[in-house]
């Protein structure tokens, strides 16, 4: 997992991959707030993005998850929300059996799960080895607008 500003993209964006800038400069230069939820092409699947509103939720009643085809740029562009982050490992004990159309597997626990607070202009970079709960309310459920870009790998 990288946890990073969006203001400070363009004097670290040469650390990251060519695919990996471009998803940083896909956030950077949109506005959210005149964008409809939905899909956004950024290089057909191998670079989109989608743009959701939804109430966070208490962080016991969400599941942790993870991809395999696709990491995530995670990104907040209204509202705030943590995600709890902790790496694959053998005692996360397996919800529901990987959903290879939706690149999605789900966990009942996360361990070692650590809480990142995600807020606008904060990313979260999620790597198919990073198990990540996202959508838990702050002190108490609240609205957010979300982008996800997701880099198929």
């Amino acid at each position: 997992m990288i946890y990073g500003c969006i203001r400070n993209i363009d004097d670290e964006k040469q650390q990251f991959s060519a695919r990996l800038q471009k998803g940083l400069e896909f956030i950077k230069n949109s506005d959210f707030t005149k964008m409809a939820e939905g899909r956004y092409e950024i290089d057909g699947d191998n670079i989109y993005a989608t743009v959701a509103d939804y109430d966070t939720e208490p962080k016991n009643q969400r599941r942790p998850e993870a991809h395999r085809k696709y990491l995530d740029i995670q990104y907040l562009a209204a509202g705030e929300e943590y995600i709890g982050c902790s790496f694959l490992s053998e005692q996360n004990e397996l919800l529901e059996d990987y959903d290879e159309a939706r690149d999605l597997v789900f966990y009942k626990n996360a361990v070692d799960e650590a809480d990142i607070l995600l807020n606008p202009g904060v990313y979260a970079i999620l790597l198919p080895s990073d198990v990540h709960r996202p959508g838990c309310a702050v002190k108490a459920p609240g609205k957010v607008r979300k982008v996800v870009v997701k880099i198929k790998l």
